[in-house]
């Protein structure tokens, strides 16, 4: 066998091999994709991990099944009676909503008003927010 081919193999059996993450490593390649300008496809190649892994375990962290909480960071709330009335329709299992809701992120705001279904406003800020 001359020299090529020894490094074929080589290089061949490097590939096959596959590196095991810990649920904590995991967790932390995620959490840093979820910083401020954060890139998953960067992020990824500094941890040597393919990108669509790393959106796979995103998802995972965001449904809970990452271990640990998702996050411990709180958002600032600011409650103001500037409403005449709201009312809650809880009916068929889905929960809507009437009266208005602004939300102020760092790329802008979110101003609702009217009815508002709350898993299209859940899906919309799970969205919003990474």
């Amino acid at each position: 066998m001359d020299t090529t081919e020894r490094i074929l193999v080589k290089e061949t059996a490097k590939a096959i091999t596959r590196r095991r993450r810990t649920i904590e490593e995991k967790r932390r390649i995620v959490e840093e994709t979820l910083l401020p300008g954060a890139s998953v496809s960067r992020v990824a190649r500094r941890h040597d991990v393919n990108a669509n892994q790393v959106f796979h375990w995103r998802q995972k962290y965001r449904e809970g099944r990452l271990g640990g909480s998702q996050s411990s960071e709180l958002l600032p709330v600011t409650l103001t009676d500037n409403t005449l009335s709201t009312s809650c329709d809880l009916s068929y299992g889905r929960s809507s909503c009437t009266g208005s809701m602004e939300i102020q992120l760092a790329k802008g705001t979110v101003r609702i008003a009217g009815s508002i279904d709350m898993a299209v406003l859940r899906t919309a800020m799970e969205c919003l927010l990474g």
